[in-house]
């Protein structure tokens, strides 16, 4: 009994049993539905030759203990399962022939195993074969590729050298075409050379012409200017008019085009440079950037208007004159025109100054501490006078925009300076006026604007109680003219022309302010 327990587990049936088991789990998925089923059964079978021996020990272990020993746990445990066939072998066959016959099958089956692992290691080293070759095959395709991409790159470098010759022909023809259209425009402007030795014939003719003009005037000989009424009888009698090519009425006669020229840069100067120097005298005295920038606006626009009245005044003696001796083939306003322009100096440049430091003093908008006068601007004042002058000296003359505060900012007259509120429509106070010829805008002046700007003044301070109480304070506008005008026409020395910058001298003899100044002066000269 012990002799064949030890064969039948030395056979190790059991562990073949359970290889078979893992083997058949492995391949069930790739054998057919046949191969599975002769597993089966051959697993079945193996089993069954194992049950087999194992009821013939169990039978001899029963056996041992006699007729009632073990028997009644094989009835309550193993007799609904014994059967007349249930044994596989016969009475026959002997429990070593079943164990030689489980060990052979256990051989046959490690024979095969081994079989199958060489055939799948063969199988291995032909797949490891097989990527090996693929790999060579892809590096071979690989060079191709590399070859077919040279050859391509050296066929494209080919073709683009002839297409590159092809571009520099078309190229060099497109160049023959512009220089051939160019030799056509120089035929075509070589006709012009006529034209322009024509103008340059009468630029010649009218320098000579300006040159013999200068030469009579220079033979004229000198003498003091004189503002009055026998000053201009007198230069009126040295007047001689000399014939010219183009009327000096015209927009292009020489002397409208250079003094018009020269008095725009001028303009142009005077607020990159004068106005600056004068900001700078203002600050000395008052911090108030916006009233001193109002103070020289409106010392320019008095100076345009004291000259064009001036002016004016100046024109109609000329032409009162000049008709009582005028004679053709020109008419009286080109003889006018012509001593204009001969005798453009002729003007009375310190009574303008004082008409407009007096107009300053009654502009309510504009300011001064007591111890300071808008003479503090006198140089400023003069240079204005001098160009408003001479600008409306010219046959076609310049003047500067109408404007008021609080009007609609209009673009093409002005541009907004560099502290304005840009989407504020209104006009705040103005900085520098527009020059205009007729209609035409020829130089944009400068403005500031903001929101809620007004006609009155922002940062206007109280007056002085001395011009509060002034008597020429509640005069009207004719009287207060009225009480200037005999001083001008008289000519007679003037005690504002020859004053400090800080004072005047009163008719005592006594430096005064500016305010009680000119309010004493112009009492005295209305009741006189």
């Amino acid at each position: 009994m012990a002799d064949s327990l030890r064969r039948l587990v030395n056979i190790g049936t059991f562990t073949v049993l359970q290889d078979k088991l893992e083997k058949w789990l492995s391949d069930y998925y790739i054998n057919t539905c046949d191969q599975n089923v002769a597993r089966g059964c051959e697993i079945i079978e193996l089993n069954a030759k194992v049950q087999g021996q194992l009821f013939k020990l169990l039978s001899v272990c029963a056996s041992d203990g006699g007729m009632y020993g073990g028997a009644n746990i094989i009835k309550s445990r193993l007799l609904p399962w014994l059967g007349q066939n249930f044994f596989t072998s016969g009475g026959s066959v002997t429990a070593d022939t079943s164990l030689s016959v489980l060990a052979e099958a256990s051989a046959k089956d490690r024979e095969i195993n081994d079989l199958q692992d060489m055939y799948e290691r063969s199988m291995d080293d032909l797949e490891r074969d097989l990527e090996s070759m693929k790999t060579e095959n892809q590096d071979l395709r690989d060079e191709l590729a590399d070859t077919k991409i040279e050859l391509d790159r050296s066929m494209r470098a080919s073709t683009s050298e002839k297409m590159f010759t092809d571009v520099e022909t078309s190229e060099l023809r497109r160049k023959l075409a512009a220089a051939e259209e160019e030799c056509k425009n120089l035929r075509n402007k070589a006709g012009l050379l006529n034209d322009y030795q024509s103008e340059i014939r009468r630029l010649r003719d009218d320098i000579a012409l300006l040159t013999a003009r200068r030469d009579v005037l220079q033979r004229i000989p000198p003498k003091d200017i004189s503002y009055d009424v026998n000053g201009l009888s007198d230069s009126m009698t040295s007047y001689r008019y000399t014939s010219r090519i183009t009327t000096p009425l015209a927009i292009d006669d020489p002397v409208q085009r250079v003094r018009q020229q020269n008095l725009v840069a001028r303009f142009n100067d005077m607020f990159a440079q004068d106005r600056l120097d004068a900001l700078d005298t203002l600050r000395r005295y008052s911090d108030d950037h916006e009233n001193n920038q109002r103070i020289i606006y409106s010392a320019i626009s008095e100076a345009f208007s004291t000259a064009k009245l001036a002016f004016r005044q100046f024109k109609m003696k000329v032409r009162a004159n000049l008709a009582k001796t005028h004679y053709g083939p020109e008419t009286l306003e080109e003889a006018v025109q012509d001593y204009i322009n001969r005798n453009s100096d002729l003007y009375d440049l310190p009574g303008m100054v004082s008409d407009v430091i007096r107009a300053l003093n009654r502009n309510p908008k504009i300011f001064l501490p007591p111890d300071a006068t808008f003479a503090i601007v006198q140089p400023f004042i003069r240079e204005a006078c001098k160009l408003a002058w001479q600008m409306s000296a010219l046959a076609h003359p310049l003047d500067i925009a109408a404007s008021t505060d609080a009007e609609l900012f209009d673009d093409n007259k002005y541009r907004r300076s560099y502290d304005s509120e840009y989407t504020a429509p209104l006009v705040n106070h103005h900085i520098w006026p527009c020059l205009m010829q007729g209609i035409k805008t020829l130089v944009k002046g400068e403005a500031l604007t903001r929101r809620g700007a007004s006609l009155t003044s922002s940062g206007r301070r109280s007056r002085s109680p001395t011009r509060s109480r002034s008597p020429s304070r509640a005069l009207s506008p004719s009287f207060r003219s009225r009480s200037v005008s005999p001083l001008r026409r008289s000519r007679s020395p003037s005690p504002r022309r020859c004053l400090s910058p800080l004072g005047r001298r009163s008719p005592t003899g006594d430096i005064v302010t500016n305010h009680s100044r000119r309010y004493t002066y112009t009492y005295k000269c209305t009741s006189r």
